[in-house]
């Protein structure tokens, strides 16, 4: 077992390409084929599950049981839920982020035959119509409305332009990456994580390190409707690492920086067996990391463990400021959790076959 190079321009590259498509949950076959690609090129073969979920596989002495490594490339997005009378689009959102979030997002509406720009606003948007009710006004769902790009001034435009109730809107990411080395973006939830996923693959087979049982990639894309992992995994699979998230939040001991690894999250503790091996490849290999627990948060673990798979399971994160709003993260931890991904590739299961 070797502490592997991470090729780190191969991650970011990877992560900006996958930040430029568009792939709400539901919407997600357009990044789906980016990755089938990427996949192809790195050597790996892989298989669509019949909702267009991707399984790879990286070899190893044994082939069962086996383990996996999962990844969600769906992102939070919304949906149109009317077409109102003023020419503007009521939303709902797809997952759980918050409208002050939507507030003067930017956005692609994906229409059956063609896609429209816009933009997301509170309902009182002017200053200068509404004065101070533009800081008093409610905030929520409701209380927005999608601006569309094209001359659209009432109900009629809309049907003229063959938009739907049902639509996807996608959220444009807005990534910027600073020379200080913080990435700041929508959408870190969770094409970092299969950014990562990847980049851990890539330094196994480049570096020739020898996996003692199969390791399965998995890619899913329904995570943030809770759905996830629930379906796409061989019965064979002993045990799963989840790539997500951390929240660097009051309260929490996730942190920018290392690897955070997840005790126990809203559906209860992680195996302590899994969670405590991946601990000491930290220990081991001087990865910074730390531990934390989360109350309002699940992942493709639970999803795989509330469909009846009979695994160990646990949960490793890169901890974002602004967790569903505008995220942030640093790429050295990054770096970091995919330095913990390939030596847990390479590693010993944590318990016997």
């Amino acid at each position: 077992m070797r502490d592997l190079p991470i090729d780190r321009a191969y991650l970011l590259d990877l992560l900006l390409r996958l930040l430029a498509v568009p792939s709400p949950t539901g919407f997600t076959d357009e990044a789906v084929n980016l990755l089938r690609a990427e996949l192809t090129r790195l050597g790996l073969g892989y298989e669509l599950t019949r909702r267009g979920a991707i399984r790879a596989n990286l070899q190893g002495r044994r082939t069962s049981p086996d383990r996996a490594v999962v990844a969600h490339v769906d992102t939070l997005g919304a949906q149109v839920k009317r077409l109102k009378e003023n020419g503007r689009l009521e939303l709902v959102p797809i997952g759980l982020w918050s409208a002050r979030f939507a507030e003067g997002a930017r956005c692609t509406i994906l229409a059956d035959r063609k896609r429209y720009r816009g933009t997301i606003l509170p309902l009182k948007a002017s200053g200068h119509t509404f004065n101070e009710e533009v800081d008093t006004q409610p905030v929520g769902w409701r209380h927005v409305e999608l601006r569309i790009d094209e001359r659209c001034h009432n109900l009629a435009d809309l049907l003229a332009l063959e938009i739907h109730v049902g639509d996807a809107v996608a959220i444009d990411p807005q990534p910027e990456v600073t020379d200080t080395g913080f990435i700041n973006s929508r959408h870190l939830d969770d094409k970092a994580g299969v950014a990562i996923l990847l980049a851990a693959a890539k330094a196994v087979l480049e570096g020739g390190g020898e996996l003692p049982v199969d390791c399965h990639l998995l890619i899913t894309i329904s995570e943030e409707v809770g759905s996830g992992a629930s379906t796409g995994l061989h019965q064979d699979v002993a045990e799963m690492v989840t790539i997500d998230n951390g929240t660097t939040a009051p309260g929490q001991n996730s942190a920018e920086y290392g690897v955070t690894i997840a005790m126990a999250d809203m559906t209860g503790p992680f195996d302590m067996r899994l969670t405590r091996s991946l601990l000491t490849l930290c220990r081991e290999f001087a990865l910074p990391h730390q531990r934390d627990v989360f109350r309002y948060y699940r992942c493709d673990s639970a999803a795989a463990l509330e469909a009846g798979n009979d695994m160990r399971t646990a949960l490793v994160c890169f901890g974002v400021d602004a967790s569903h709003g505008y995220e942030r993260i640093h790429g050295d931890a990054l770096a970091d959790v995919a330095r913990l991904v390939a030596l847990y590739m390479q590693s010993p299961p944590s318990a016997p076959a």
